[in-house]
């Protein structure tokens, strides 16, 4: 048996699941402070391995993290989490190797291994949540970079200016994320009710700080003009994201999560006319864009993928 640990800023969960991913037992629980939050996922992994023989537990969580060392090193959603041991502490708990890998790599191994990535060699995940980041799979393997960096494609610049993500004006997160699309509504919304033609899905300033990339979203699939120029600003972005990776990748395919599976409609056209124009026709020609298929499961399927991962490396160093 496997067990994944998926450890997000409002909730954990903690899976039991068969070698081939099949998920038996699931616990959930909101995440609060540090010390809460660790003893109650040590306690309930330590449960867990009571009632299973676990052959390795697998951990997911946002960066920043040293996969290495097996240390969460101060995510900005988990406050406190300085130089965290989680590896070294699940270990402890259960008795077995435990295996550290940030959430986008993880949900990239989740997709090729159970979802649509599978039967690919080459593979890009794109997160497409509150932010945007990739997990790559390169030649049938896990592709993590010179010191676990590798796939920060929300930072890349896409114009020389534009809204902020990532820390940086006019980077792919800052319009191709939840949190890049709701600051584009919020910004027109803004603008609208200024000149004294409020929108109808935010009718006054007490409603900005609500609208998310969802309240958008309704609002295009609804045929407010506003809405729909917000997700083909991004739309067009996402285009000219995707194409610099197949450029650069030459991926089969791309799959993406989140806000393009819930909004694939609001983006496919748009995006796949930049696509036509900007990639080099040989390598977009072979390179699927497909939405995540394991949905809201995903951070499960996540953290079991780690743990496999971890034990096939074990295996087949014991094997040499």
């Amino acid at each position: 048996m496997l067990l994944g640990v998926d450890i997000g800023g409002t909730k954990c969960a903690l899976v039991s699941a068969e070698n081939d991913g099949k998920i038996r037992k699931k616990v959930v629980f909101a995440t609060s402070d540090v010390k809460t939050t660790l003893n109650r996922i040590c306690s309930d992994t330590r449960k867990l391995a009571e009632e299973n023989s676990i052959e390795a537990v697998g951990i997911s969580c946002g960066g920043p993290l040293d996969a290495q060392k097996g240390e969460i090193l101060s995510p900005p959603n988990l406050p406190g989490w300085d130089k965290v041991p989680i590896t070294a502490l699940l270990t402890e708990a259960t008795g077995a190797p435990a295996f550290l890998c940030n959430d986008a790599n993880a949900c990239a191994l989740a997709e090729w291994k159970y979802g649509a990535g599978i039967g690919c060699n080459n593979m890009i995940f794109l997160t497409f949540g509150t932010g945007m980041g990739a997990g790559l799979i390169l030649n049938g393997r896990l592709y993590e970079g010179a010191n676990g960096l590798a796939g920060e494609a929300g930072h890349m610049r896409i114009t020389e200016d534009g809204p902020l993500g990532y820390g940086k004006n006019g980077s792919f997160e800052g319009y191709c994320s939840g949190g890049g699309i709701a600051n584009l509504g919020k910004a027109i919304a803004a603008n609208a009710i200024k000149n004294g033609s409020p929108l109808w899905w935010c009718k006054d300033y007490d409603a900005i700080d609500k609208i998310t990339s969802k309240t958008v979203a309704e609002a295009a699939l609804n045929g407010d003009e506003s809405a729909q120029k917000i997700y083909e600003i991004s739309a067009k972005k996402l285009g000219l994201g995707l194409s610099i990776l197949i450029d650069l990748f030459n991926p089969e395919r791309i799959i993406i999560g989140s806000v393009f599976t819930r909004a694939e409609k609001l983006f496919r056209k748009t995006m796949e006319e930049v696509i036509s124009e900007e990639a080099l026709p040989e390598a977009a020609g072979v390179c699927k864009i497909l939405p995540a298929a394991l949905g809201d499961a995903i951070g499960d399927f996540a953290a079991v993928a780690v743990a496999q991962r971890g034990l096939d490396a074990k295996i087949k160093e014991k094997n040499k």
